[in-house]
């Protein structure tokens, strides 16, 4: 990858923190439905994390931005750019079941370059350096696991907005879990990630997630030795993924 980013991981981290104090102390006047989708929950929270994430992250860099609730800056993106998830697992936020998650990350040419992810309800900081392979948890240094064989290994999945829940779609999702030793889906594909990264899962997988859910965690996940595969991008971003400890194939 070459370039040093260092700065704007650092805006990354300041902009994770602020946005994480505001969707804690603020919580009782921004966890207001601001979406009437009957299964896909939009939060006064989503809108508010992400405006003052783009704030800052606006006064520190030039580079273009592309965010789950606004979109993109430009039409034309560039080679590199921010992407941003404002509240991952808004869900699981509304409900107040604590996990979910402030996700940054940056891509070249549409590779994850780094990520910071920030568990606030755990005061947790996950960050990925892909130009020095570097991943660290509250700054202590993080790993994939060792687990090599998937009757011995936890798989991390989920159900998104768009589901394919026909029979078929079903069955085959049924018979790969039950290869696993566990499987658990948690709502949150950037925590997820996390888990992966830091050892506490051995692959996550979904189909028909954004690209705003899982650069950040692709970005941790293979600066902590492992593999992050991000396959058949649609226009509107959607993206089918395999994160693993790379010592398990799919």
């Amino acid at each position: 990858m070459g370039k040093n980013f260092s700065i704007e991981i650092d805006l990354a981290k300041k902009a994770a923190y602020a946005a994480g104090k505001l969707l804690v102390e603020n919580k009782a006047d921004l966890n207001i439905t601001s979406s009437s989708d009957p299964r896909d929950t939009k939060l006064k929270a989503d809108v508010s994390s992400e405006n003052l994430i783009k704030k800052i992250i606006k006064k520190g860099s030039s580079y273009e931005v592309l965010a789950e609730e606004s979109g993109k800056t430009s039409n034309n993106l560039g080679d590199t750019f921010w992407v941003i998830d404002p509240l991952d697992g808004t869900a699981n936020y509304n409900r107040n079941i604590p996990i979910c998650c402030i996700s940054i990350g940056m891509v070249v040419s549409l590779k994850p370059v780094f990520g910071v992810i920030y568990d606030f309800n755990n005061n947790e900081i996950y960050v990925g350096d892909n130009s020095n392979n570097s991943a660290t948890l509250n700054d202590v240094p993080i790993s994939v696991s060792n687990v090599d064989q998937k009757n011995k290994g936890i798989l991390v999945t989920g159900l998104p907005f768009k589901t394919d829940y026909s029979d078929i779609a079903l069955d085959k999702l049924i018979s790969d879990m039950q290869t696993w030793k566990k499987t658990r889906m948690i709502g949150s594909a950037a925590i997820a990630s996390c888990y992966i990264a830091s050892g506490r899962a051995e692959m996550y997988k979904e189909n028909g997630i954004f690209l705003w859910d899982i650069v950040a965690g692709a970005a941790i996940v293979e600066a902590a030795g492992g593999s992050a595969e991000i396959m058949n991008m649609k226009d509107n971003f959607q993206v089918d993924v395999i994160f693993s400890n790379k010592k398990i194939k799919d």
